[in-house]
């Protein structure tokens, strides 16, 4: 798909409804994100809440062959972290990246979670990710180029001294989970497609305290920084409005 993939107001209401699980989802599994528990039990969780809401499913589990419903990305992981018997401890940071399918359709979020007692300069570093991914979604509304995100992102990020991973970019999503138009963490102001009314899009800031340079581990999903630095990973799935934009979860 090379278009944006516009939703009927029935559909707007279906990922409304996801995106709500969600969220409540991430909030509920960010609860338990303490020392001493595994990720392979933040997955269960995960699932048990998802599957309590009739109608909604974990959109990750299975697809592509993957095994869980979490991805669980400990400090210098990315992305694509397996849930498994890793006990979390204080220092740690986590990031807890999900998705629903509601009605068909998907939403797809994360955030960086604390485990315990974090360094000063670990909570800088969450908080100027998680700033630039708010920033990036005050952006949204009809007539706003991809590239606006893009860099709006980028200059705030390596504007406090940290980097974007340029290879981890967010997405369109709606009867897929990925899908047009990629929405990178760099770029330029005033290029790139066009955002339409009634269409969403995943804006996701994947940062690192170090290199931006990458490397896949031998379980064949997680995604690490080259140099062993904390990375931080921040999403919204985000609905385009009339007047400008919904975060959906």
């Amino acid at each position: 798909m090379s278009q944006f993939q516009l939703f009927s107001a029935k559909q707007i209401e279906a990922l409304r409804n996801g995106g709500a699980i969600l969220a409540g989802c991430l909030e509920e599994v960010s609860q338990h994100a303490l020392p001493g528990v595994t990720t392979k039990e933040l997955d269960r969780i995960a699932e048990q809440f998802i599957r309590s809401h009739e109608g909604a499913l974990p959109a990750f589990l299975g697809y592509n062959g993957y095994p869980a419903t979490l991805c669980t990305s400990v400090n210098d992981a990315c992305v694509h972290g397996l849930p498994g018997s890793r006990v979390l401890k204080d220092g740690d940071i986590v990031a807890l990246d999900c998705g629903v399918i509601f009605g068909g359709l998907y939403t797809d979020a994360c955030v960086t979670v604390g485990v315990g007692l974090l360094a000063e300069e670990t909570k800088q570093f969450l908080a100027v990710s998680h700033g630039a991914l708010d920033a990036a979604c005050a952006l949204v509304k009809p007539g706003t180029k991809i590239g606006n995100i893009s860099s709006t992102i980028q200059h705030m990020v390596e504007g406090s001294g940290y980097s974007c991973v340029k290879m981890l970019t967010g997405h369109g999503l709606g009867t897929t989970l990925h899908q047009f138009p990629d929405v990178p963490n760099v770029g330029r102001a005033g290029t790139g497609p066009v955002l339409p009314a009634h269409t969403i899009i995943a804006i996701e800031p994947i940062t690192s305290m170090g290199t931006d340079d990458i490397r896949e581990l031998p379980d064949g999903w997680t995604i690490v920084t080259a140099d062993g630095s904390f990375s931080g990973h921040f999403e919204h799935t985000v609905l385009v409005t009339e007047e400008g934009y919904k975060i959906l979860a």
